[in-house]
């Protein structure tokens, strides 16, 4: 089936692409243009034409990628044309036309590419990271995984594996030959090395995800102490109902922001206090859920009336600002009790100290992305197949060491499939490759 959508964004803009993969893309342009295929890789000025009338739908052009030297590994074509609305949906109307030709679906032509070996699973995960990044910390990161370091890695991880594997696979086809001790000994330290390595992967304080996804800023506090304002001031906007009313706020109000490049989701929630309101009790469930979820707190307090009860220390133990709002109206020096903790005073209604607030924030941000040089892990995903692979070579240690071979292998080749799962590949022949290059079983 050929398959066929617009790849540039809706809309009107100068110029639309219409990208075309299968093996009707050829009959796809002669169709529409008349003439036989381009030069390919070069672009070529053609005229557009409906099918059966032969009417001019428009001018562009034709670029032509056969396969498999293109993005999907099959025939290819990108059809440019003026970017109006009723242009492109004339041209996807003629090509509609044409036998075994089908809309495509979302992400199919990077799928194809994948399929076809034109790419691996983490170099698509990427192009898609690429293209949803809204800060230059995301692009970056999106860059670095099509750059294929992470790719690298865990193939060079999974080989060793393989190695390991097909030496345990012959010590079980051929049982009455012994495995020198030396070799059982470099196995029990290529696998410890291999675990290493993994828990060393693992143990990024989750920067990847937090980069990809946005870092965590929960708004939390009782009522009336200006925390819906505070998240209006930061995001620029009306982003949520301010109301002299106590429990106003009674969801979960959400705001994406760029804060120096950084990705950030920040939250406003129901303020924290005893309630018989169920609606309203349900809110401050979420208050409570949603900061501990989060990658920073802001605890907001009313300058005029501050009480640090237990909740609220709870609130502060980790990751946490106490922001104390209303401040023109302090008259006094603050307790010591409550100096004690990482705190700012402000003032929503003055527009006083906002600017050291965000600045507190930045310091967060910026110590928690310290080591975003060496990411592997941007997903959920890869974490639970490092995780996986992980409490398999445990069990695959622990029957090595008791000489039961067979169950043995069943965890190596299970810690191995997780490895390939990241980038896509889980290939039961390439064992067989390593048992025949490394043993001459034949002699």
């Amino acid at each position: 089936m050929t398959i066929y959508a617009l790849s540039t964004g809706p809309g009107v803009s100068g110029v639309a692409i219409i990208r075309i993969s299968g093996n009707e893309a050829s009959n796809v342009i002669k169709s529409l243009t008349g003439k036989k295929i381009p030069t390919p890789r070069i672009a070529t000025l053609r005229k557009i034409n409906n099918i059966n009338t032969s009417e001019l739908i428009d001018e562009g052009i034709i670029l032509w990628f056969p396969g498999p030297e293109s993005y999907t590994g099959e025939d290819m074509a990108e059809i440019h044309v003026h970017g109006g609305k009723a242009v492109v949906l004339a041209v996807q109307k003629e090509i509609s036309k044409i036998n075994n030709c089908r809309l495509a679906e979302p992400g199919e032509f990077t799928k194809l590419a994948f399929q076809n070996g034109k790419i691996n699973l983490l170099k698509a995960e990427s192009i898609a990271d690429l293209i949803s990044a809204e800060t230059e910390i995301q692009r970056l990161q999106a860059v670095k995984l099509m750059k294929g370091k992470s790719s690298e890695k865990f193939n060079q991880l999974r080989d060793k594996l393989l190695k390991i594997l097909s030496f345990v696979e012959a010590k079980i086809d051929f049982p009455e030959e012994d495995l020198p001790e030396e070799n059982l000994k470099k196995i029990n330290q290529d696998i410890s090395d291999v675990l290493k390595e993994i828990n060393k992967i693992l143990n990024d304080q989750k920067v990847g995800e937090m980069i990809r996804e946005g870092f965590k800023i929960a708004i939390v506090g009782p009522t009336n102490a200006g925390k819906s304002s505070l998240l209006n001031n930061l995001s620029n906007r009306e982003v949520a109902i301010v109301s002299e009313i106590a429990g106003t706020t009674r969801d979960v109000v959400e705001t994406h922001l760029n804060i120096d490049g950084y990705p950030v989701i920040i939250s406003d929630t129901a303020g924290i206090r005893d309630s018989k309101d169920e609606i309203e009790k349900k809110g401050i469930k979420l208050s409570l859920n949603k900061a501990e979820n989060a990658d920073l707190k802001l605890v907001v307090v009313d300058a005029k009336s501050i009480e640090i009860g237990s909740f609220l220390t709870d609130l502060l133990k980790n990751d946490a600002i106490l922001v104390i709002n209303k401040s023109d109206l302090l008259k006094e020096k603050l307790d010591t009790e409550i100096s004690k903790f990482n705190h700012v005073l402000i003032s929503i209604k003055d527009n006083l100290n906002i600017d050291k607030l965000i600045n507190k924030i930045k310091d967060n941000l910026k110590n928690k992305f310290i080591s975003a040089e060496d990411i592997l892990i941007t997903r959920e995903r890869h974490r639970q197949h490092l995780l996986q692979c992980t409490e398999h070579l445990k069990n695959f240690s622990n029957k090595n060491d008791k000489k039961d071979f067979d169950k043995a292998a069943e965890d190596l080749r299970l810690a191995t499939r997780h490895l390939g799962m990241i980038v896509g590949k889980v290939d039961v022949e390439e064992i067989l490759g390593s048992i025949f290059n490394d043993f001459c079983i034949g002699k």
